[in-house]
């Protein structure tokens, strides 16, 4: 069949399919599951557009990553067909391995296991089945490559992932502080050494790149009524993990998900027994969803209230706090009153946290500025705004999170 294929994307208009085995990989069943896996988690809840999901991101990433290797070719860059296909292919695939809602519950399914190492392992399935096709991918995306600037366009803090998530992030949620001219950066990336670098002359562009990075983890990313909603996303599995410990043994039936409530899937585990990925590849976000359904009507007063008010949307509260000081008491007094019942399950409704907003961390996988007298420097060292050496430090902010009535 004919496998060259063109996608309408909203953000950039078509994108290419370029190969087949881009092609294949793309129609294998690991890769369209993230059709059911939303890009966002619950932050629909504060933006309602913003339902768009992971497939669109990783086609959005790999048209980008086309771009760039484009631009890098023709300043000189001698790159093979196969190292430009590996390189699509591991930004392609850099997120397959999220689970549920993304970001949400990545530490609640598997534990000590996170979606880089989860894609790793998908990698190398889909490597055996491919006839080991994937291997310079893997090499890339395990920054094994003898290329290192191809892994930094994957994974760095000037890479193509980010620079998609900031622009299709913006375009759903309709936050336009997220917009950076990704045309104007991809342009002006070169190599140096190995290492990717930014042209001088694209200095303000990456500066607003960063300030948009930051702007969009205050008004997006950690949103207080995300955060409320994760928190209480990841409660509820939480509860539904020790009501089978306690000996509740009919949370879910004929449900994907009834395994993970089942099992502690440890790293070890997940590294040396197939099915755990087996089961982990068969869930997305309509598992989660069916179970809240499920779960509102349980018996367990807090696996009920949790679940009805999440699908309600009746959720908690956030409050940043200006020191660590901040107290839960009178919160706790009050619906108790209402909900006595409930005072022996406080460790699911009443939580004191903190998040942290890093938009630049110099030193680590740095963004590299290629000045005029070909020297090579930190941004954070020669970019002309004062903020960008203030965002050098991250900022973390505590809050409380609580039942409201």
């Amino acid at each position: 069949m004919n496998k060259y294929k063109i996608i309408n994307d909203p953000v950039y208009g078509f994108v290419d399919i370029p190969s087949e085995l881009i092609y294949d990989v793309l129609s294998h069943p690991y890769f369209q599951r993230l059709r059911r896996i939303r890009q966002m988690g619950l932050a629909d809840m504060v933006y309602p557009g913003a339902t768009h999901t992971r497939f669109h991101h990783a086609v959005g990433a790999m048209h980008l990553m086309q771009l760039a290797l484009n631009v890098l070719q023709d300043k000189g860059q001698a790159l093979t067909e196969l190292e430009i296909e590996g390189a699509l292919l591991a930004i392609l695939l850099h997120d397959v391995g999220h689970g549920p809602f993304s970001h949400t519950l990545e530490t609640s399914l598997l534990h000590g296991v996170n979606h880089e190492q989860v894609s790793l392992k998908i990698f190398q399935k889909l490597n055996e089945e491919f006839d080991n096709r994937l291997e310079k991918a893997i090499d890339i995306f395990r920054n094994r490559y003898p290329k290192p600037f191809l892994h930094q366009l994957v994974s760095g803090q000037l890479d193509t992932d980010r620079m998609d998530y900031l622009n299709r992030d913006s375009f759903y949620t309709g936050v336009a502080e997220g917009v950076i001219g990704y045309d104007r950066i991809i342009k002006m990336l070169d190599v140096h050494d190995g290492n990717l670098v930014i042209e001088e002359k694209g200095i303000y562009s990456v500066e607003k790149f960063i300030i948009s990075r930051r702007l969009m983890y205050w008004q997006v990313y950690l949103h207080k009524t995300s955060i409320a909603a994760d928190r209480m996303l990841i409660n509820i599995l939480r509860r539904a993990k020790d009501l089978y410990r306690s000996g509740e043994s009919n949370l879910l039936t004929q449900s994907n998900l009834s395994y993970f409530i089942e099992n502690d899937i440890t790293y070890e585990m997940f590294q040396d027994e197939d099915i755990h990925l087996e089961k982990f590849v068969e869930l997305d976000d309509t598992d989660i969803m069916h179970a809240l359904k499920v779960w509102k009507e349980h018996r367990d007063p807090i696996l009920s209230f949790l679940s009805k008010r999440l699908i309600d949307r009746k959720l908690f509260k956030v409050k940043y706090l200006k020191d660590e000081s901040g107290s839960l008491d009178t919160y706790r007094s009050v619906f108790y009153e209402k909900y006595p019942e409930m005072k022996s399950l406080d460790a699911y409704l009443f939580e004191k946290d903190t998040v942290v907003n890093n938009a630049y961390i110099p030193g680590r996988d740095s963004i590299l500025v290629k000045m005029k007298d070909g020297s090579v420097k930190d941004i954070a060292q020669v970019a002309e705004v004062i903020t960008i050496k203030s965002l050098s430090n991250p900022t973390i902010k505590n809050y409380i999170c609580y039942p409201d009535l």
